[in-house]
């Protein structure tokens, strides 16, 4: 390939660093000390260009500033937020990202850790028909690759590149942050808004290029935990008391047919993420999503439901549940007539470099889902990672250069006053 374009050389750079987060230890932020390790590299990176407030805190949390071009200091401030950590369901470190030339067919990326081929194939990957001729960054097949979410981490450090080498690019003053445990459902709920001074921006953490996203999930978490009584199996009989087997009724009475593999679109569903026991004791730990929340307050009922059942076959307390809210849709804000610009902007953005818009029912959330909440605003954008959360993920080079591009049509709509609501 050719001498590696700026946003290129990033996501090398930042990927070579292994930053996931870990659900075991979400009791603290960051939950892997391996995210100051992505956060200071990011830091120093801002520093050098020269941004104002660059600070690393004590959870990982990396924000800075960029003052606006002439003529643009009295709008307002544009947010953008990315997150640091990656997935914690596939390996992770170390990280040896590659720039490989897909030619068309199967591209071999390398052996995974038990020495078997891993290779991207149109069979699974049919977007790929479209990319041949063009270079991707891959893992050598050992981890994930790491581009999500550090593909956006890079497209916005380019960003400010450009507009460093660049001071006629108009744009408005810029807030960017980087945050950790995003991947585990944390992400930026320690985000100072008032320091970070943005009432509205853009998350940048979707799929392929174009790819929009102001409707996520409603997301909440179960957790059904059973006490048993363990006695000798000979003289179990009337008095033995299985967590096990408690948590595998409760479990039998959750919809089938609501499980991620069978739903798609705006289709809710329960996840079993985690489940482990013994005969005293046992947990499983479940996901509920849903785009409605009324649907959602259904669902949580139904699992409430089910432990009511189990325990009543019992005759006792056995299992209990814990249900907490995660984020909700924020859809719920991006979509009010005051936030409508975050929409036509960036999809005015997206035309500028020749590239539809496409709208997404996120099935998940992201870091904006609370942000959005909270005060801050925000759509997701492109961050063009393929396969996330797998050895096979993938980032075309092509999309993430246009994606830099599309950033610099973005902030530039943004050096004027935006319409009034009516």
């Amino acid at each position: 390939m050719s001498e590696m374009s700026d946003v290129v050389d990033r996501l090398v750079r930042y990927c070579s660093v292994a930053s996931q987060s870990d659900p075991l230890s979400a009791d603290k932020v960051p939950s892997t000390a391996c995210q100051f390790d992505m956060a200071n590299v990011i830091a120093d990176d801002l520093r050098k260009l020269g941004a104002e407030n660059v600070s690393v805190t004590e959870s990982a949390y990396v924000t800075a500033h960029w003052p606006a071009s002439a003529g643009c200091e009295a709008l307002p401030t544009l947010g953008f937020c990315c997150h640091i950590d990656t997935a914690w369901q596939s390996y992770g470190d170390p990280v040896h990202p590659q720039v490989l030339r897909y030619e068309g067919g199967r591209l071999v990326i390398g052996s995974g850790r038990d020495g078997k081929e891993v290779a991207l194939d149109p069979k699974t990957n049919p977007c790929l028909d479209r990319m041949v001729g063009w270079d991707l960054v891959t893992s050598d097949g050992t981890s994930l690759l790491g581009g999500d979410d550090k593909a956006g981490d890079a497209m916005v450090v380019s960003l400010l590149s450009r507009l460093k080498a660049d001071p006629s690019l108009p744009h408005p003053r810029l807030a960017v942050s980087f945050v950790p445990d995003e991947e585990i459902g944390h992400g930026a709920a320690l985000l100072d808004l008032d320091e970070f001074g943005a009432a509205f921006g853009y998350t940048i953490d979707g799929g392929p290029l174009g790819e929009f996203c102001y409707e996520t999930f409603n997301a909440a978490e179960a957790k059904v935990r059973a006490k048993g009584l363990s006695v000798h199996t000979g003289t179990a009989k009337g008095i033995m008391i299985n967590a096990s087997e408690a948590i595998m009724r409760f479990h039998a009475l959750v919809p089938p047919q609501e499980r991620p593999e069978y739903t798609e679109g705006h289709d809710g569903f329960y996840y079993l993420e985690r489940v482990e026991g013994n005969c005293e004791e046992a947990l499983a730990d479940y996901i509920i999503r849903d785009h409605d929340q009324d649907k959602v307050e259904a669902r949580k009922e139904l699992m409430r439901q089910a432990v009511a059942f189990v325990n009543q076959a019992f005759g006792q307390e056995v299992l209990t549940i814990e249900i907490r809210d995660q984020y909700h849709n924020l859809a719920d804000v991006v979509a009010l007539p005051e936030h409508r610009h975050l929409i036509d902007n960036a999809r005015a953005a997206y035309a500028k470099i020749g590239q539809e818009m496409t709208c997404i029912p996120m099935r998940g959330g992201t870091d904006g889902s609370q942000l959005s909440f909270r005060g801050f605003a925000c759509a997701n954008l492109s961050a063009c990672y393929y396969n996330a959360h797998g050895v096979r993920e993938f980032v075309p080079v092509p999309e993430l250069e246009a994606m830099v591009d599309m950033l610099q049509e973005l902030v530039a709509l943004y050096a004027v006053p935006q319409p009034a609501v009516g």
